[in-house]
């Protein structure tokens, strides 16, 4: 029992992780309905630049750990926002209500050169931070197998919980949320009304890029490090996370990501390693073909 507790709680970071991340993918894909494997680049790009101004900071201007760390944490967010406007704004907004193979098209562009560009930074080097908040944190007293959580887990999960309820209320409130509703639910009809669709897509796609950097900052500090091919690994599997929970609610999406970070820790705790991404990604596929809903684009 107390096994399966801790699996459970391992799952917490995980699950938070990519409900974050099927959150702010959902927030710019309802606007378009079109693919965009750009946004795990953009996540893992954060993270690497992260890394890498951190171990600037560090080696280099001799900061102490924690302003390393604001450091690395600072120019990500610069980095990471002005590689969002830049491909919102000149890539993704020109062919964002165009054929749906543009679009897939540039975003592998985009992935290869955010990849390539943090590899070429780097000089190819992987780059480690040491343990952040380490200290465990017993959640259940079991004298043979206690229950527990590292600190940074705890914060790091609370942060990714917020942003996901605080970004809900913002677009279920705001009247920026009630454009962007409108948008998604037709956008000629919007712009008929006056909205700018072309706009509310760019600051869409600005507030999904910010959350993108963010879930990047802390998982590069909880993982202590961001691999090179990370970004297309998770551009591909946030499509498939948001998808779970129906591209057109970022909630729901974000339910669904957490239901799949549950998932996928039992399956490492429990199943074959060498079969998780295959039985993960089957089982996704099943539930696409299952309840997949036909919508037209507008």
């Amino acid at each position: 029992m107390a096994y399966f507790l801790q699996q459970i709680a391992n799952a917490v970071p995980v699950a938070a992780l990519y409900a974050v991340l099927a959150f702010g993918y959902a927030i710019a894909f309802s606007v378009t309905r079109r693919a965009d494997i750009s946004y795990g680049a953009l996540f893992a790009f954060a993270g690497q630049m992260f890394i890498l101004f951190s171990d600037i900071g560090w080696n280099r201007l001799w900061l102490v750990l924690p302003a390393a760390l604001g450091f690395g944490a600072a120019m990500a967010l610069v980095y990471g926002m002005g590689v969002g406007l830049v491909v919102g704004r000149h890539v993704m907004r020109p062919l964002a209500f165009s054929a749906d193979n543009t679009v897939v098209v540039a975003a592998l562009g985009v992935v290869l050169v955010l990849m390539e560009t943090a590899r070429l930074a780097s000089d190819t080097r992987s780059l480690w931070l040491p343990p952040l908040l380490s200290q465990p944190v017993e959640l259940w007293g079991d004298p043979s197998f206690p229950v527990t959580l590292t600190v940074l887990q705890m914060v790091n999960s609370a942060l990714m919980v917020a942003i996901v309820a605080v970004g809900h209320v913002y677009l279920a409130r705001s009247p920026w949320g009630r454009r962007w509703r409108a948008v998604c639910d037709d956008r000629q009809a919007a712009e008929l009304c006056g909205i700018d669709g072309a706009r509310v897509f760019l600051t869409a796609f600005a507030l999904a890029a910010f959350i993108a950097c963010v879930a990047g900052i802390l998982a590069s500090g909880y993982y202590g490090n961001m691999d090179f091919g990370a970004g297309l690994s998770f551009g591909v599997k946030v499509l498939f996370i948001a998808a779970i929970g129906g591209y057109a609610s970022p909630l729901l999406s974000a339910l669904g990501g957490a239901a799949l970070g549950v998932a996928e820790t039992l399956w490492n705790a429990y199943g074959d390693f060498l079969w998780r991404d295959l039985v993960i990604y089957s089982a996704l596929v099943l539930l696409l073909v299952v309840f997949r809903r036909e919508r037209g684009i507008p």
